[in-house]
């Protein structure tokens, strides 16, 4: 969405033009990027307004994407951008991006790796490290629950298999889909992404789960190691 420059500060603007009485108005879908940020910040600093200071903070990323992957100190090099609404940024989005999740996820049954990759390709797709997820399911394949299982490669990972099966059993959970990213953006398996799955199903066998599949995903692309009949 093109953006309009604001003068520098909210108290400027015509009334029905400021953020907060436009999102009254018209619905928080109406207001661009820049407009909610400020609606966020609630009050701008010494030297720029709420809305001036949003604006600020959008050119300096681009895009929600961008923002999002961002850290706290990424986003305090922008002038006026302190450590308290850098955090109020950060907690946002991550909000939005966990209500996007669980909006999903709601009990859906997992028919095919497409059903996996429609619920987690949002949660890896910013990802710049590369990140082991478990999905546990019931006896009906509904989704239970998503567990963060590790983060920084599989190589640094050896207990992966215990760490995998430990909270799918407390869940109780009858079946389980293993998940993980490659930052490179080519979500072709290796040949270590082979031998961990043969692994993680051996230890589904002797726990009397079933490992359904293992997705790998890349830049909006994925590879079910399931449909490559690679276990």
């Amino acid at each position: 969405m093109e953006e309009r420059p604001y003068s520098s500060a909210v108290r400027e603007l015509p009334l029905e033009e400021r953020p907060r009485e436009r999102l009254k108005r018209l619905g928080p879908e109406a207001l661009q990027d820049s407009e909610l940020l400020a609606v966020l910040f609630r009050t701008g600093t010494r030297d720029f307004g709420a809305v001036a200071l949003a604006q600020q903070v959008m050119a300096a990323f681009g895009d929600l994407r961008a923002l999002a992957r961002a850290s706290l100190s990424e986003l305090q090099q922008v002038k006026g951008l302190g450590v308290v609404k850098a955090i109020e940024i950060k907690a946002a989005l991550e909000l939005g991006k966990r209500l996007s999740i669980h909006t999903d996820l709601n009990r859906r049954r997992i028919k095919c790796a497409q059903d996996v990759a429609e619920i987690l390709m949002i949660r890896f797709k910013d990802c710049e490290s590369e990140e082991f997820k478990c999905m546990l399911l019931n006896a009906k394949n509904e989704v239970l629950r998503i567990v963060d299982v590790s983060k920084g490669g599989l190589d640094a990972t050896m207990a992966l298999p215990r760490d995998v099966y430990r909270q799918a059993v407390r869940e109780s959970a009858h079946a389980v889909i293993v998940c993980h990213n490659h930052p490179s953006g080519d979500p072709e398996p290796s040949k270590d992404d082979i031998n961990l799955t043969k692994r993680l199903e051996e230890g589904a066998q002797v726990l009397g789960m079933r490992l359904l599949d293992h997705v790998i995903f890349g830049d909006g692309r994925y590879v079910s190691l399931k449909e490559r009949n690679m276990f």
